[in-house]
């Protein structure tokens, strides 16, 4: 099963969420071990190359999560028992996931072309800048960038805990749906 379905999610929205959670929590440890990286570290360069090609591909993916979102069936609560307010966090929470997910790609894309230059993507593409800046545009988008990483775990935390609330104490299959999909 490729797609959703009115009670559980297929391959696809299965496989977009932990490529990207999993790449998200990669590239928020590679964006801390990168802050304690003086010019002169051997992998200085290297590790901001990879952050900024991942971090593309990864505003893609999300671009197409969000494409595949809106196009398919969400499938509904797996808790019937779930309150109001359950089912309002879940969506507000799931909305906060992705705004912030693309504000901090964005901002990382702002850090990166402060200078004018666009970002070369494993030497594969270049994603082009946008033809002005704004003063000080790199340590703007830089604080911006930070506080939002932050935040992103944060809320992708509080998501994974209610999964396994749900999951452990309330003993439903929200947890399973975005694991394996039905036959």
């Amino acid at each position: 099963m490729l797609k959703n379905t009115k009670t559980d999610y297929g391959w696809i929205s299965i496989l977009l969420h932990w490529i990207m959670a999993l790449a998200i929590f990669g590239m928020f440890g590679l964006g801390l071990y990168m802050v304690e990286l003086t010019y002169y570290d051997a992998w200085y360069k290297g590790s901001l190359d990879l952050h900024k090609s991942i971090g593309i591909l990864l505003l893609g993916l999300l671009l197409i999560r969000t494409l595949w979102r809106g196009i398919n069936t969400n499938p509904d609560s797996a808790d019937e028992r779930a309150s109001k307010f359950e089912v309002t966090s879940a969506h507000l929470v799931h909305l906060g996931l992705y705004l912030l997910m693309f504000t901090l790609m964005v901002s990382g894309y702002l850090i990166s072309t402060a200078d004018g230059r666009g970002i070369n993507v494993f030497e594969v593409f270049t994603v082009p800048a946008i033809p002005f800046a704004i003063d000080n545009q790199e340590d703007i988008a830089g604080q911006i960038h930070e506080i939002l990483a932050w935040a992103l775990i944060a809320v992708a935390g509080i998501h994974a805990l209610a999964a396994l609330k749900h999951h452990f104490i309330n003993k439903n299959n929200t947890l399973i749906r975005m694991l394996k999909v039905k036959k």
